[in-house]
């Protein structure tokens, strides 16, 4: 097809030089695709480069503690993409004796690995036939084709979905996937795309209808949640803090936080009744001061993090309980943490404290 032929020509002469386009070796395309999920190449390359110098191989990174993974995940959020590439590299080292399935079907039973990633693996490794449906390819169909069902809807998955398996090229599967991902990339960008030097303009229904700025078409996400964390920092005459592991279903599970007062606090007033702070400070004497007046906002997908550091120091050693971990200054920084807390940390932890 035309479509696909001027495509793959377009990427051929355009392609950015990645260090897993030079291999066909499932694991390192297994992990560069889990890397890129939610992530821009600028931000996941360091990662990829990280992951496949610590664990070269998938018995590597399967004989890793979890908290090594999620160390060197550390900053690119999505924990559970860690934690189910963790338990895939166990699968696949222990259980398939190291070798990835080989088929798009069978691919899709690993943990973490959905559509769109067995359409990668499976094309690029094995030159399978199928197609893969992202966020650049979405917006290639809907504005080339001029489609406005909305993608993050059930009928336009399965739409974009079927249209895309008509358009794939047989011959080429893994240079046709790579190709439109890199075109909705570089060339059909969200905002101010390449339309008046792009390859395929002269049968481009949204740009034939001035329409491509409002496609593709996305229903509204889901309202964003407000909370509040206020984190106790303890700085005891012995340089140490105390660490917890965050535990459940929730965000960051595995990653590790100072102890967490959840919920709108106005001030130390407030901090210093709560049974948590009481609990380790006792009957010590301390010094409580907030670490900057005002509130800092993280961003999460469907949450906002409205978040205090309170610094608490004791002139005596801490009382933790059992499932706190008392943690010298100097091995702070190498404790799997949110984004959050590790630039915290970075900026904090290089001061002396006491």
């Amino acid at each position: 097809m035309i479509f696909s032929k001027k495509l793959i020509s377009w990427y051929l002469q355009n392609k950015r030089s990645m260090p897993w386009r030079e291999t066909k070796n499932p694991y390192h395309i297994w992990l560069s695709e889990i890397i890129l999920q939610q992530t821009r190449v600028a931000q996941g390359l360091p990662y990829y480069m990280s992951f496949t110098t610590t664990f070269p191989t998938v018995f590597d990174l399967a004989n890793a503690s979890e908290e090594e993974v999620l160390k060197l995940w550390q900053g690119l959020g999505y924990y559970s993409r860690a934690r189910n590439l963790h338990a895939t590299a166990k699968y696949v080292a222990n259980d398939l004796k190291g070798v990835f399935p080989a088929t798009y079907k069978d691919l899709l039973q690993l943990k973490g690995v959905g559509d769109y990633t067995a359409s990668a693996i499976a094309s690029i490794c094995y030159n399978e036939a199928v197609p893969v449906v992202d966020g650049n390819v979405y917006r290639v169909l809907s504005r080339y084709f001029g489609i406005d069902t909305p993608i993050n809807s059930t009928k336009g998955i399965s739409e974009f979905k079927k249209l895309a398996i008509t358009l794939m090229d047989h011959d080429e599967p893994a240079e046709y996937n790579q190709a439109i991902m890199e075109f909705g990339a570089l060339q059909c960008k969200p905002k101010s795309p390449y339309c008046i030097v792009c390859p395929l303009q002269d049968s481009c229904e949204a740009l034939k209808k001035g329409n491509v700025p409002s496609l593709p078409v996305k229903l509204k996400k889901l309202k964003v949640k407000k909370r509040y964390f206020n984190y106790l920092v303890f700085s005891s005459s012995n340089q140490e803090t105390i660490l917890q592991q965050r535990v459940g279903n929730g965000i960051w599970k595995g990653l590790y936080e100072f102890p967490l007062i959840e919920g709108e606090v106005v001030g130390v007033d407030e901090i210093v009744l709560n049974d948590i702070f009481q609990k380790i400070v006792n009957t010590k004497e301390y010094e409580i001061t907030p670490y900057k007046e005002e509130l800092i906002v993280h961003k999460l997908s469907h949450q906002h993090l409205y978040t205090k550091f309170y610094i608490v120091k004791l002139n005596d050693s801490l009382n933790g309980s059992e499932d706190q971990k008392k943690v010298n200054f100097k091995d702070v920084h190498s404790y799997p943490v949110p984004i959050l807390l590790g630039n915290f940390i970075e900026a904090f932890f290089k001061k002396d404290l006491v």
